[in-house]
């Protein structure tokens, strides 16, 4: 086989990265919600599209069961508290799940609207309308929390999956403790989302929510580290729920992955959403993201917006196999990021002048041969003063191993409610084998664990 490859030559001047690439105006606009609120008018006419159908398929195909066309019924007849309550009863993130959500392909997939005017309702916008009025209004906590129980229930994560169990149980009475190894809680919801999709510091100001109802205590900066740790919770509480998602990035696995200007994509847009001026951060002219699903958008998509020259986005399969929705693939063009598919990372290469800092990433182009990726002899090499990778997650906790709990693909193994092979001990979220690795499904695994839970420990 031949090998192709393009021209380059590896450069020996300075790596091109700087902050301050844009005056504040621009970063603001860059940074500023990506999709505006709707306006009263605008959400009742939204509302008014709804069929209300019997038997929704939306509502079937939310992973939380919200009952989509009641909520809409309500925001028709103006009665947004309401609305609120009906989206909440079924998932309490119902305001972040709004605004993360892929529901291009969950329930606004499914919407009859698409087959007679090849428009769905616009139900995520809508959730968002009825959710955010609750939260902004006088009196947001619209449930009120059953007698205490006695009872003490230890979570460890302060993620989708965790704040949902924890929320679940102290609506029933229990006390709920929830250790989480960051300085703030929110998992994912704080640290991990692009920050355009929830400005405004909502992931904290729906935790607030979420504590509003009682019992729940926040124990942060605690990391399960050793098998004695997860020894004393099932000995101290009546149950343990785990829900610390998944810490640790895989790794490509090619040389000069060590090079400075590499990083993991996820530590790079958690450094972006804890930064308030985003004219601080530094950002390379030219950045490859290696990755196809949607933190690699976010990164991507971030660093243009900071001010990036030339983003590559680069994934070593087809598009309609990438992890990202075709509207966040769109989403990516249409600020501008280049996606290049069938390119798997050869080499990451740094200065000549041995600066130690990478100056561009070597792919080989791939190609399906009998439904296995195989190189086909041609490469190409993109320059670069930045590299992020985001190429999936795992657990890499060794603890949970050792303490006995059964793993399948290096997540934890439990039945449907959550239960896993140790007495008491449940786990839900990203952490948990199979699923979809979405916001929504963690809230639906934590509040059904919730369910488990109570009535493992009232008998």
């Amino acid at each position: 086989m031949t090998t192709t490859t393009t021209a380059f030559t590896t450069p020996s001047t300075q790596p091109d990265v700087q902050a301050g690439r844009l005056g504040p105006e621009e970063y603001a606009k860059a940074f500023a919600d990506a999709t505006p609120r709707l306006t009263a008018t605008q959400a009742l006419l939204e509302a008014e599209r709804c069929l209300y159908c019997f038997d929704a398929p939306c509502a079937t195909a939310c992973p939380t069961n919200i009952d989509v066309p009641s909520f809409i019924k309500r925001i028709a007849d103006g009665n947004l508290r309401g609305s609120a309550k009906a989206i909440l009863e079924s998932n309490p993130l119902g305001g972040m799940c709004a605004r993360v959500c892929p529901t291009e392909n969950l329930c606004e997939a499914v919407c009859v609207r698409n087959t007679q005017e090849d428009r769905p309702v616009a139900i995520g916008r809508l959730q968002r309308h009825a959710v955010d009025a609750l939260m902004e209004s006088d009196k947001p906590q619209i449930f009120t929390r059953a007698a205490p129980t006695g009872k003490k229930v230890a979570v460890v994560g302060a993620g989708p999956a965790g704040l949902a169990c924890a929320y679940t149980l102290a609506r029933e009475g229990h006390d709920v403790v929830v250790f989480d190894a960051r300085p703030k809680a929110g998992g994912l919801n704080e640290y991990g989302l692009a920050s355009y999709k929830t400005p405004g510091d909502f992931a904290q100001k729906e935790i607030q929510w979420l504590l509003g109802i009682g019992g729940i205590t926040i124990q942060s900066d605690w990391k399960l580290e050793t098998v004695a740790q997860l020894e004393a919770l099932r000995k101290d509480y009546a149950a343990v729920f785990l829900g610390m998602g998944l810490a640790t990035t895989h790794q490509l696995d090619v040389p000069g992955e060590d090079l400075e200007g590499v990083q993991d994509a996820t530590a790079f847009i958690a450094t972006l959403r804890q930064t308030e001026d985003k004219a601080t951060l530094p950002v390379g002219r030219r950045v490859v993201v290696i990755g196809g699903g949607m933190t690699a958008v976010d990164a991507a998509v971030q660093s243009k917006l900071l001010g990036a020259k030339v983003v590559h986005m680069v994934y070593r399969r087809g598009r309609d196999a990438m992890g990202a929705s075709q509207a966040e693939q769109d989403w990516a063009q249409t600020n501008g990021v280049v996606l290049h598919p069938w390119l798997a990372p050869v080499e990451i290469v740094g200065h000549s002048d041995g600066n130690g800092h990478v100056a561009a990433v070597r792919f080989a182009d791939q190609a399906l041969v009998g439904g296995k990726l195989q190189p086909t002899g041609r490469e190409i090499t993109f320059e670069a003063d930045m590299v992020l990778k985001a190429i999936g997650q795992k657990l890499g906790n060794a603890v949970l191993l050792e303490a006995g709990l059964t793993l399948s693909g290096g997540k934890i193994a439990t039945d449907t409610a959550g239960t896993t092979n140790l007495k008491g001990v449940w786990a839900g979220g990203d952490c948990r084998a199979g699923g979809l690795d979405l916001t929504v499904e963690a809230v639906e695994h934590g509040k059904q664990s919730a369910k488990a839970i109570h009535a493992y420990i009232t008998g």
